[in-house]
């Protein structure tokens, strides 16, 4: 996968343990690797889900002191002003489509496959009728609650606002927990039902 002409290793993959029916692309947050959410879904994984969780290539982050370090984009503030690198970030989406492409070549049709990720990694979709959870710890102090309720409010009008799922946290900083875990597991599990 590539991204910002910078390339990154192939994803960490959790197969899965009978023929795969559906793909959950799960996408790291700023600095991160792929590595530990494929643990983590190893730990909650249903049988016929692939999940595949792609390294962000490292590239110089300007919020960062243009500190080198594994980035879907570059991100310049966390203010809701702040400039946003369309270029990155339309790149970083072409790398997920190619995954996506890749699957519905390997068989797996693009209505069983869900797109997911932590902070900076999260995807929004223009299909109207996708279900969406979003999730957000009530402690964190990188990405305040408000801002992840402006979001949800914001997928509200992009998407079908029934299909739109916003869970806290109590006590979560920016972080996941094994209650997060269970919920996510549970979206999974009733978008992706077993088909064989």
């Amino acid at each position: 996968m590539c991204g910002n002409n910078m390339s990154a290793p192939l994803p960490a993959i959790v197969p899965a343990v009978r023929k795969a029916t559906a793909v959950v692309i799960f996408l790291h947050g700023l600095g991160d690797t792929g590595h530990g959410w494929a643990e983590a879904f190893a730990g909650i994984r249903s049988a016929h889900i692939k999940y595949i969780c792609p390294h962000a290539p490292v590239m110089p982050v300007t919020l960062n002191m243009n500190m080198a370090m594994p980035s879907w984009f570059d991100i310049i503030g966390l203010s809701p002003d702040s400039q946003e690198d369309e270029t990155g970030i339309k790149q970083a989406a072409e790398s997920v489509k190619a995954l996506i492409d890749q699957e519905v070549k390997n068989g797996i049709p693009s209505n069983r496959i869900i797109l997911g990720g932590f902070s900076q990694g999260p995807i929004s979709g223009v299909n109207r009728d996708i279900s969406i959870l979003q999730c957000h710890g009530d402690s964190d102090p990188l990405v305040p609650l408000m801002f992840g309720s402006l979001t949800a409010e914001r997928l509200k009008t992009l998407v079908n606002p029934t299909n739109v799922t916003f869970k806290t946290y109590g006590g979560m900083t920016h972080s996941s927990c094994q209650q997060e875990m269970m919920d996510v597991k549970q979206f999974i599990d009733k978008l992706l039902p077993p088909i064989d």
